[in-house]
């Protein structure tokens, strides 16, 4: 997987993790509940059985949902392209990779957005040394489950301290 395209969701090369990790509860987006960990009852191998009428069954949630290719990154690179669904034992642990992959992803594409903003040198060089630290990594389960009290919180902390060159959209919950 080359650096531009860390954030393109394939869910050819994923294993339905957001299928199993995401927990929804029944309304607007969704047609029924489902808990974290709790395979969707729509799942039907690493596939939706119903992806093309998702909005028609009651699930426009699925379809806005975009895991910004956490899920084939995490299968892929962290896990060799091994499977929950063949090889239960990695639920938890493809779980928390998967999970902790989804928030580094969410900072690289902060990162990358912080690149288009007037940042002075010293924090345009720092915010380009957080992008590769995060960007070129082959990651370890391991090292994903040490990413929130590490590096993640080193990429908060510079985006506090930029805060004041970004736009409000930046900070917006959708």
């Amino acid at each position: 997987m080359t650096q531009t395209d860390r954030l393109v969701t394939d869910c050819s090369k994923c294993a339905a993790l957001c299928c199993l990790v995401l927990s929804f509860d029944r309304g607007k987006g969704f047609a029924f509940s489902k808990n974290q960990g709790e395979p969707c009852r729509n799942l039907s191998g690493h596939s939706c059985s119903i992806h093309a009428d998702l909005k028609r069954k009651g699930f426009p949630g699925c379809v806005a949902y975009d895991c910004l290719g956490a899920g084939n990154r995490v299968v892929q690179e962290v896990f060799g392209g091994q499977s929950w669904r063949t090889e239960p034992r990695l639920s938890r642990l493809m779980m928390e990779a998967f999970s902790a992959m989804t928030e580094m992803h969410k900072r690289i594409d902060l990162l990358r957005a912080a690149g288009t903003c007037d940042l002075e040198p010293a924090h345009e060089e720092m915010r380009l040394d957080l992008l590769r630290q995060l960007e070129d990594h082959q990651w370890t389960a391991d090292e994903l489950h040490d990413f929130e009290v590490g590096l993640a919180l080193e990429v908060d902390i510079f985006v506090h301290t930029i805060r004041p060159n970004l736009p409000d959209s930046f900070f917006e919950e959708d």
